[in-house]
């Protein structure tokens, strides 16, 4: 089962499964946030997730905490711990489709910091491409005419962390196995939205723990499936597939909550979407040229 994933169709398939589970959890999340705080869902989704992924530590053994960047999983962890909260947040608050639009910009926050922060070189199409790219985010938002502006800031929040995550992903998985950051980003996951969840606790409902439940296995299967076709295939290649979340998103958001995205929305989409399969086409391609 495991080699038919192994090849760059496989992998791409892969990419495309993690998109449709995480948009259903997604969506699971929105649910569940009615009764509870988003906080609490963030750490019940670690906690259960973690659970999800220790029968297979259990199977392979202690090799599966072995790792060469235990530093690097621990930042990473506590990265996502802080992404997780906020995109849970804002997921309670900002339409499904609009949340996911707004969550691609993670990939323009990662190239802005290789710019400002390790001074890699960005020539004018790119700064172009970020610009425009936000330029779709300010038509989205709305500053001063829409409601979700507050929700969409920390939307954006969660994207700066979730972009620095991934490329911290990229560079862990050349040396440690997939189980291997899967299970130390559940561990980290788990003990950041610990004290958070603590500060705002409600004991949930038995019907409530089920949703967390699959909330956790959804999340813990769709990490899972992202990493390894990270692993497997060329960045440049499953990065992108990742703007078929918005697909997914706004199905579910539709026919789930009767969330209709206004023109607006698509508008800024085709802005971010097309801003951001740039910039990754174009920092692949200068990668390739030895030029970054």
């Amino acid at each position: 089962m495991r080699e038919r994933f192994e090849g760059t169709s496989g992998a791409i398939l892969l990419a495309v499964g993690a998109c449709a589970i995480f948009a259903t959890m997604h969506a699971l999340v929105r649910h569940v946030s009615a009764g509870l705080h988003p906080f609490e869902i963030a750490f019940f989704r670690s906690l259960f997730g973690l659970a999800a992924v220790l029968p297979l530590a259990w199977k392979i053994g202690l090799m599966v905490f072995v790792s060469r960047n235990p530093r690097l999983l621990a930042l990473r962890g506590l990265m996502g711990g802080m992404s997780l909260l906020t995109w849970f947040y804002g997921l309670s608050v900002v339409p499904i489709a609009i949340a996911t639009v707004l969550s691609f910009t993670s990939v323009m926050f990662s190239s802005l910091g290789a710019a400002l922060i390790l001074k890699e070189r960005m020539r004018v199409r790119r700064w172009t491409a970020v610009v425009l790219g936000f330029t779709g985010v300010v038509i989205i938002v709305r500053p001063g005419l829409s409601a979700i502006d507050a929700g969409a800031l920390v939307i954006l929040f969660a994207a700066m962390l979730w972009g620095g995550g991934t490329v911290l992903v990229k560079h862990i998985s050349r040396t440690d196995e997939t189980i291997t950051i899967v299970m130390w980003t559940a561990i980290w996951l788990t003990l950041a939205t610990a004290i958070p969840a603590w500060a705002v606790w409600q004991t949930p409902s038995w019907p409530q723990i089920f949703w967390l439940i699959l909330i956790g296995t959804l999340g813990t299967l769709g990490t899972y499936a992202w990493t390894h076709a990270l692993k497997s295939a060329d960045a440049s290649l499953i990065v992108p597939v990742d703007f078929s979340r918005l697909v997914w998103a706004a199905a579910i958001g539709f026919i789930a909550f009767g969330e209709v995205p206004d023109r607006y929305m698509w508008i800024g989409a085709a802005l971010i979407i097309g801003s951001t399969a740039y910039i990754g086409w174009r920092e692949s391609r200068l990668a390739r040229e030895g030029d970054l």
